[in-house]
């Protein structure tokens, strides 16, 4: 279980923080690239259906970094929409260059936190 935010902006160094390994978070990338592309797609050719393949690509994508690479729980359980704005954040980050201050800053705030949900020192 996530700790309890108030606002966007406390969870967001949290939200990083849970994405600490460079292969999760290239995986988000995929993931919201992708997902987003379909989305797009689906509106331009107006084929709805693939309007359903953005929870799937997406999800699909993250969910593998959490399980498979990271070992923890997607914040998204807790804070689905929190979550998605985060990866889009995330992903402007990176795009910008500036995903390792943010990173340093959330490791410093909140560790790495381990399969069982406890805080790892980094």
């Amino acid at each position: 279980m996530a700790p309890k935010f108030e606002t966007f902006a406390e969870f967001f160094p949290y939200y990083l923080a849970e994405h600490s390994l460079p292969v999760c978070r290239a995986l988000h990338y995929a993931g919201t690239i992708l997902a987003s592309a379909s989305v797009v797609y689906a509106l331009y050719s107006q084929t709805w259906w693939m309007l359903l393949l953005f929870p799937v690509i997406g999800y699909g994508f993250a969910w593998t970094g959490h399980f498979v690479f990271e070992k923890n729980r997607p914040a998204t359980f807790d804070y689905a929409k929190w979550s998605l704005m985060g990866d889009y954040k995330m992903l402007g980050l990176w795009l910008t260059g500036k995903i390792g201050p943010a990173m340093e800053d959330a490791l410093e705030k909140h560790g790495r936190r381990n399969s069982r949900g406890t805080s790892e020192a980094t």
